[in-house]
């Protein structure tokens, strides 16, 4: 199998960063893209490339886009990992921060797949990789906007799956369980912050304390390390026919077969009861 051309979002920490170094390690071409080009440093190090990226700015997405298809005519693999989530209330999160958080978990994926396709569809190949969570098939209290946004990112790949199947073209929903990465490290002070102090402080302060706790736990904590992710994305990348969801890491299997298995008002139940 030839090297790939790979496109990374998110790469500057966690699951993209180490995917960057799997698909390098493997000996892929692998351009990584974020806002923090200095947190790429091992990237550039491994023979890979960083470059500057707001996935919020349609003109970044059209340089880093049109910087590897200068270079190399193609792009082999997209794989969208940027991502950001924010705990609180329905009732007490801006609706600001709900239009952030689809800008950036769904529509800038789908902006980035506009771009990839054309070239994906010339080549008669690609591999389009969604990293959702298994909160994209669930849901838990206090974090409405990330689980709706990570819903829609599924309902849109699954969407996207079929329309571009018949050009040789794959997508694949990578659904993480409990990973080690500094993603909700700023989990404790949002649920304090936001939904700390009114209607919903209770449960708010008993999930900023089971956040807290994880924290100090670090690497000795329940999570998976996102290397883990990474190596299962590889392998969905290199594979000839790829699953179309991709369930890894600490507790994802058990929660989404829990969720699946229950009616509703029981699973909601087996989640709140430890909260109340």
């Amino acid at each position: 199998m030839g090297a790939k051309i790979c496109l990374v979002t998110g790469a500057s920490s966690g699951i993209g960063h180490a995917t960057a170094l799997e698909l390098l390690a493997a000996g892929h071409v692998v351009y990584g893209a974020a806002r923090r080009v200095h947190r790429m440093a091992a990237i550039r190090e491994a023979g890979g490339h960083a470059l500057p990226m707001d996935v919020t700015e349609d003109a970044d997405l059209l340089r880093v886009v049109g910087t590897v298809l200068d270079a190399h005519d193609r792009i082999d693999v997209l794989v969208n990992n940027a991502g950001v989530v924010v705990h609180g209330a329905v009732e007490d999160t801006p609706i600001a921060t709900a239009r952030t958080h689809f800008e950036v978990n769904v529509l800038a994926p789908a902006r980035l797949c506009q771009l990839v396709l054309p070239h994906m569809r010339r080549k008669g190949s690609g591999t389009i990789v969604n990293v959702s969570s298994i909160g994209g098939e669930i849901a838990l209290p206090l974090g409405a906007w990330y689980h709706a946004s990570k819903h829609a990112l599924e309902a849109f790949s699954d969407t996207l799956r079929m329309e571009v199947g018949p050009f040789g073209v794959d997508v694949v929903v990578i659904q993480p369980g409990i990973i080690r990465t500094d993603f909700e490290a700023d989990t404790a002070r949002q649920l304090r912050e936001i939904s700390g102090n009114g209607a919903y402080g209770r449960i708010a302060e008993a999930m900023a304390r089971a956040a807290e706790l994880n924290a100090r736990a670090g690497a000795d904590g329940p999570a998976t390390d996102p290397r883990v992710v990474a190596e299962t994305i590889l392998r969905a990348v290199e594979a000839e026919r790829p699953q179309t969801r991709y369930v890894v890491g600490l507790h994802a299997e058990a929660l989404l077969e829990l969720n699946r298995s229950l009616p509703d008002r029981e699973f909601d139940a087996r989640i709140t009861g430890p909260l109340a």
